[in-house]
């Protein structure tokens, strides 16, 4: 189908998806995650073929991880968008509403944006997510992932275009490009008249080339140098623990730790620790100078690294001198994206989190649990990294607008 015609179609589906009751919205939201368990052997064979190619091109273990569907992730899919059912239904909120000495009452109330465009990679449980969201906040969705996952996002699709037509609405409320070539990416990013707002989820590259490009208001999300800093008054078990969490529990999402900062005083006492429990994944660590001192195996870290999102078993280790040292360089090599403080220091705890520039902060945590599912949003749209309009896991709220209503009595202006 032509790159015109799916926008014309999801304008079409647009006024329909607006005034649609949250009851019917839910009954879609609750077939579509039957129909994508149901489906599981259809969608693991679509994969199957996804992952094929994508091993036989080269494409790293990271990125692997992304790509793959199992039965336990498809459920994960499916239970996002049960979460959602259970959320409630922003669409037609009354934010405010105030009476002006001229007599007119004049509020704000929450709409959908309209028709959303998500350009993503590799991420097929990305497919699900986002039809959810948009569903839920009444706007249609045109989705154009990449060729690494084409057959899994066409399944999917497929799945919930049923699951949307049987409920008695357009299954052009979800739509997906089938078409992958670059060209056509760059023709939709210019697709303003149809498509509302864009939304990119990727590698830092896409995301560049949708902000510099897209004739369309774009909503950035951003990559993951997460930093973790253990403070000099950290528990070096927990600290531990955290670390390799972060580091990996899985190693290709965005919130994954990629640096890590820790105070010069427990160096010796946390780096062999730390590498004992690293080992176990065969995590290279990249460090400076005082790290190689504190144990063997260190690979001398470059400038690159402080900087870096790996997406692979390698993290940096930076040692400081202080507190503001640390987070003077988060802030300096940080994406905007997750940071976290190890620390016993409540004063300590309170300067990071207000000082360190991220879209989410965290006290004696895993930076993992950036993520909506994770914060109770359900389903996610991705993680923004920019600070207009919506920073963070995306949820409901982020694909809604607001719009003023006014009541009069006959007002008129002199």
């Amino acid at each position: 189908m032509e790159l015109i015609e799916i926008g014309r179609l999801a304008k079409e589906a647009e006024p329909i998806l607006r005034k649609l009751s949250t009851a019917k919205k839910n009954e879609v939201l609750e077939r579509a995650a039957s129909y994508l368990e149901e489906g599981y052997e259809e969608l693991i064979s679509a994969n199957d073929l996804d992952m094929k190619a994508a091993k036989e091109n080269g494409m790293q273990e990271g990125l692997l991880d992304r790509l793959k569907l199992t039965r336990e992730r498809i459920g994960q899919m499916a239970e996002g968008l049960r979460q959602l059912v259970n959320l409630e239904d922003p669409i037609g909120e009354v934010i405010s509403m105030k009476k002006r000495p001229n007599g007119l009452i004049i509020g704000q109330k929450r709409v959908p944006l309209g028709v959303v465009g998500i350009i993503y990679e590799a991420r097929p449980n990305v497919t699900a997510d986002a039809f959810g969201l948009c569903f839920k906040t009444g706007n249609a969705v045109i989705l154009k992932g990449g060729k690494d996952a084409i057959h899994s996002n066409t399944a999917i699709v497929r799945l919930i275009q049923k699951a949307v037509e049987d409920c008695g609405i357009p299954g052009t409320a979800i739509q997906l490009i089938e078409d992958t070539s670059r060209e056509t990416t760059k023709a939709f990013m210019k697709l303003n008249r149809y498509v509302d707002v864009l939304i990119p989820r990727g590698g830092a590259g896409l995301i560049r080339s949708v902000v510099e490009n897209s004739t369309i208001p774009v909503i950035e999300t951003g990559t993951g140098n997460c930093h973790i800093y253990v403070d000099e008054t950290a528990d070096l078990e927990m600290a531990v623990s955290i670390i390799f969490n972060a580091k990996t529990q899985r190693i290709g999402v965005c919130n994954a730790c990629e640096s890590l900062v820790v105070h010069e005083s427990v160096v010796d006492q946390l780096l062999p620790m730390l590498k004992k429990r690293l080992d176990e994944k065969q995590v290279e660590l990249r460090g400076d100078e005082r790290v190689q001192g504190a144990v063997s195996g260190i690979v001398p870290a470059t400038e690159e690294d402080w900087g870096k999102e790996y997406l692979d078993y390698i993290l940096s280790v930076k040692t400081v001198s202080s507190l503001d040292e640390a987070i003077e360089h988060i802030n300096r090599y940080n994406t905007g994206h997750s940071e976290a403080i190890i620390t016993h220091d409540y004063f300590h705890a309170q300067r990071f989190l207000e000082e360190v520039d991220a879209a989410a902060v965290y006290v004696n945590a895993s930076t993992r649990f950036t993520d909506g599912y994770e914060f109770g949003f359900g389903a996610e749209i991705g993680i923004s990294t920019q600070k207009l309009h919506a920073r963070g896991p995306m949820g409901l709220l982020a694909l809604t607008t607001t719009k003023y209503i006014i009541y009069g009595d006959g007002q008129i202006r002199k």
